[in-house]
């Protein structure tokens, strides 16, 4: 491949660009097909469900396979939210405890 797009840091600014631009077509598709669905007591609950589960789908890997930062990360996590109700505190706590004990080793 020749010219600019032979650069990599332009290759890896076009896979970015790429992907951002794929991620926005998939949320915004997925508001706009959603006006057509009526919303029923069910399907709301569905919808609410949902974020919990791939926040599980996503932690127990983690849990079961993970090292030992990581796990510490979780349960700092969940201790956090159990004492606090705020997910975002969890996650920052949980990013604090793996990031320093990865550093610290």
């Amino acid at each position: 491949m020749t010219g600019l797009f032979a650069h990599p840091e332009t290759q890896a600014l076009l896979a970015v660009a790429g992907m951002a631009i794929a991620t926005f077509i998939t949320r915004a598709g997925g508001f706009w097909l959603m006006r057509w669905v009526p919303m029923t007591p069910v399907l709301e609950a569905f919808l609410r469900g949902m974020a919990g589960s791939v926040v599980v789908a996503i932690i127990v890997p983690q849990a079961m396979k993970g090292d030992w930062p990581a796990r510490a990360a979780i349960a700092a996590s969940l201790v956090t939210m159990i004492a606090t109700r705020q997910p975002i505190a969890a996650m920052l706590v949980g990013i604090a405890v793996a990031a320093t004990w990865r550093a610290t080793l």
